[in-house]
C-alpha cells in the first residue's frame, strides 16, 4: 500500500557492525563512521566508472544511518556451503578484487579520513578493500559478483589485497585449524588464486611477506577493539582466536619457503 513502512530485516555476518546492519526493501542501512565520508567518494566514484562489483551509496536516512543499495546473492558464512569452498568460487574471488583493482585505479584518496593504511610498504598504490573475508563476497550462480563492507578501505595496494583475500580463501594456516573440503590443498590453492588475478611475478615474492604482515595487522585490530570493550570482537577474541592466530602467525614464518616455491 502507498506510504506503508518497510520492516527492517537483520543481516547476518560481520563482526564489528553485528546487529546494527538492516535491509529495508532494497537497500542496506548501515552505521556510519568518522571515515564514512571516505567510503562513500569511494562507491560513488565505483558507480561513476560503471563497477557493478559494490553496493551504491544512496545518502543518509532519518536515523544518522548510511544507505547503500542491496546487492542480491549470497555471502558466505557458517556453516560455509560447499560450493563456495571451491576452486571455481576461489578463482572468481580473484578474477573480482583484480576488475575492483582496476575500477578503483583512477581514483584519487587524497584529503579524505580514511582509517588506518596498510604498514609500508603496501600503502598508497590505490584504495584496497582491506577485509576479503568469506562474509564480504556475494555471489550469484557459484560465481562472486561484489563485495561489500568497505568500512576498512583505505590507501593500499593490489598485493595486500591478494594477500588478504588469499589468505582467508585457500586458507592459508595450519591444517589443524582447516575442518572442510579445502584441508591439504592451502599451497595449491594460493597459487590457483594469484594465477586467477593475474599477479605478476616481483609481486608473488611480495605476497609472501604480505601474508604476514595483513594476519598481524588484521588480528591487531581485533586485540585493539578487544581490549576497548568491543563484544562482538571481544567474544571472537577469547573463543580461542588469540591462540589460532599465533600459531598461524608462526606458520608463516616456519612456511615462508614453501609459500614461494607454490607461487613459482
Amino acid at each position: 500500500m502507498p506510504g506503508e513502512i518497510e520492516s527492517e530485516v537483520l543481516l547476518l555476518g560481520g563482526t564489528a557492525n553485528r546487529g546494527r546492519v538492516v535491509r529495508v526493501g532494497d537497500t542496506v542501512r548501515r552505521p556510519q563512521r568518522a571515515s564514512s565520508p571516505a567510503t562513500h567518494a569511494l562507491l560513488r566514484h565505483l558507480a561513476d566508472v560503471g563497477f557493478p562489483g559494490a553496493p551504491r551509496f544512496l545518502g543518509v536516512d532519518e536515523q544518522g544511518r548510511e544507505v547503500l543499495s542491496y546487492v542480491a546473492g549470497t555471502a558466505i558464512t557458517p556453516p560455509y556451503p560447499a560450493w563456495a569452498l571451491t576452486d571455481a568460487a576461489l578463482v572468481s574471488v580473484a578474477h573480482l578484487l583484480r576488475d575492483y583493482h582496476r575500477a578503483v585505479s583512477t581514483f584519487d584518496p587524497t584529503s579524505l579520513p580514511w582509517p588506518p593504511s596498510p604498514p609500508a610498504p603496501f600503502a598508497g598504490e590505490l584504495v584496497s578493500h582491506n577485509d576479503v573475508n568469506l562474509d564480504n563476497v556475494v555471489f550469484r550462480d557459484g560465481r562472486a559478483v561484489a563485495l561489500i563492507d568497505f568500512d576498512l578501505a583505505s590507501p593500499g595496494c593490489r598485493v595486500w589485497d591478494v594477500a588478504c583475500a588469499v589468505r582467508l580463501w585457500a586458507p592459508l594456516r595450519p591444517d589443524r585449524f582447516i575442518d572442510d573440503s579445502r584441508r591439504g590443498r592451502a599451497l595449491a590453492r594460493l597459487r590457483l588464486f594469484a594465477d586467477g588475478y593475474g599477479l605478476p611475478g616481483a609481486d608473488r615474492e611480495r605476497l609472501v611477506t604480505a601474508v604476514r604482515q595483513n594476519h598481524e595487522w588484521s588480528y591487531d585490530i581485533v586485540g585493539t577493539a578487544a581490549a576497548n570493550g568491543h563484544a562482538g570482537f571481544a567474544d571472537y577474541w577469547t573463543g580461542g582466536t588469540r591462540e589460532r592466530a599465533e600459531r598461524t602467525r608462526q606458520w608463516y614464518l616456519d612456511s615462508g619457503d614453501r609459500l614461494r616455491t607454490a607461487l613459482l
